[in-house]
């Protein structure tokens, strides 16, 4: 009967709907990151991978209806003060002791059960309900950094912190989540995230002198064959970059998306303030 062939491949479509929507996060060709409200949506339309502020963000129901995939960050390894849930993690004993490097934001004792469940109960949760697609998770570079500091004082830190990733995989395993650096942790998470952001592996903006500068040749070698190696285990796993940069100098900024795609990556370029939309520069 006609009614049954039509309906036949039915399955096969919801299949690749599904698989499409899946692979897309790790596999997107452009995306951009950007931490402020005032830009019209506009200026999203040639990025296929959006990385929001969870708060301050530009609406998202027209950028979904247009197909992008968009991120809500948060930050797992410190929290800021003007976050809203600052006063409970620092009431229920979370935090640790002031970024000297960004004050204002606390590191977080990321072995601390309470903290798995306020990001799996509470945080996550509100990041979907106001209609983010995944989790771009930050601040994850700092519980191996603080272990480094203190051994003893930190010991199990980078364990706290690959647990607390798994627990969200585990809770959430349909969602795309990226994490940005971690390298350290990264090997024991290749399943458990989606896409790995190399912050500043080319080049950064050194906050004292004020200065963009290249990261040395040597570093950005054995950083991009690290991500090679990860890329190796797990195929799918998408690599993007981010990088900060004068924006008037165009052939600067042209010649990081060319390194960086040349290594595999996806790159964008930016100012530290991530306030702003920046397009890559025009051959």
């Amino acid at each position: 009967m006609p009614h049954h062939s039509a309906r036949k491949p039915l399955p096969w479509i919801l299949f690749m709907v599904i698989l499409v929507a899946w692979i897309t996060p790790a596999q997107a060709d452009s995306w951009v990151v950007y931490y402020a409200d005032k830009e019209p949506e506009t200026r999203f339309e040639s990025y296929d991978l959006i990385v929001f502020d969870s708060l301050y963000h530009p609406p998202l129901e027209r950028l979904k209806e247009r197909g992008k995939t968009i991120l809500g960050y948060l930050s797992l390894g410190e929290v800021e003060n003007h976050r809203h849930h600052f006063q409970v993690v620092k009431d229920q004993g979370m935090l640790l002791m002031e970024n000297k490097n960004w004050p204002g934001s606390f590191f977080v004792d990321v072995r601390n059960p309470l903290w798995t469940a306020m990001v799996i109960e509470t945080l996550i949760p509100e990041l979907l309900q106001r209609g983010f697609h995944g989790i771009f998770i930050d601040t994850m570079d700092n519980p191996g950094y603080l272990e480094d500091l203190d051994g003893k004082l930190y010991k199990g830190m980078r364990q706290g912190g690959i647990d607390l990733i798994k627990a969200m995989h585990r809770h959430y395993p349909d969602i795309p989540i990226m994490l940005n650096r971690g390298f350290d942790l990264l090997e024991a998470l290749l399943y458990d995230v989606d896409m790995v952001l190399a912050e500043s592996i080319r080049s950064h903006y050194d906050q004292k002198t004020k200065v963009y500068t290249l990261t040395p040749d040597a570093d950005y070698a054995a950083t991009t064959a690290q991500l090679r190696r990860f890329k190796e285990i797990r195929p799918r796993l998408g690599l993007y970059s981010l990088d900060y940069w004068d924006p008037s100098d165009t052939r600067g900024v042209a010649a990081i998306y060319r390194q960086q795609r040349d290594h595999g990556l996806t790159p964008y370029v930016s100012t530290m303030e991530l306030n702003q939309v920046f397009p890559e520069p025009k051959p």
